[in-house]
């Protein structure tokens, strides 16, 4: 897949973007942090693509606490955000930007429902078997932290972490139909905002004895 469209914005995009997005079924977020724990490790970016090639990249300031089109977009009733790991990428976004995102499709948890047949979920896994693509991920342990000077080896991991989402949530759903656990999926993907707000107050290990 090209990119057809590719940006960077600084802290939001802009109304026409907002538009164009508002206007699609279904759309692939992921974000970039300094690390794994959304109470310690600040928001970067953020990466948004459509079914058609278009990816945004938005580059999330130090301090910032809103991106007004960016929580009408992702709060948006009639738009899917389809995330990898949706768990971790719906924490902080709600930390850091007050964004309560809805509704959602994590491909990891579809994933784990439907390729029973394989211990290996990660996002590069489902690419290379659904998308026949290997992604480069030499990137993905990087400093994000000074995003006006990202070079071009990260920009392009950044796109490719959402440029594929689309297609592998359709494939991922042909799937999950055809082994009758899509309701269950949906049901799965109901239940992460919850999920997040226990992660977010520090609960761990709730549903254990």
């Amino acid at each position: 897949m090209e990119l057809q469209d590719f940006q960077v914005c600084d802290r939001d995009f802009d109304e026409a973007t907002l538009s164009e997005y508002l206007k699609c079924e279904a759309i692939a977020v992921d974000t970039e942090t300094m690390g794994l724990l959304p109470l310690r490790d600040r928001l970067c970016l953020v990466q948004i693509a459509d079914d058609k090639g278009k990816v945004t990249v938005v580059r999330i300031a130090k301090g910032q606490t809103e991106a007004p089109n960016m929580k009408k977009l992702f709060e948006a009733n009639n738009v899917i955000k389809i995330f990898h790991f949706a768990r971790f990428d719906l924490a902080t976004l709600r930390h850091y930007l007050g964004i309560m995102v809805n509704p959602v499709f994590c491909t990891k948890i579809a994933s784990k429902l439907v390729r029973t047949y394989t211990p290996r979920h990660g996002l590069k896994e489902l690419v290379s078997q659904l998308e026949e693509v290997e992604l480069d991920k030499s990137a993905q342990s990087s400093d994000w932290g000074n995003a006006e000077n990202l070079s071009d080896a990260q920009l392009s991991y950044a796109a490719n972490d959402v440029r594929y989402l689309v297609s592998i949530r359709q494939k991922l759903v042909e799937m999950l139909k055809r082994e009758e656990r899509l309701e269950l999926a949906e049901d799965c993907f109901k239940c992460l905002p919850t999920i997040v707000q226990l992660d977010l107050l520090q609960f761990q290990g709730l549903f254990e004895h």
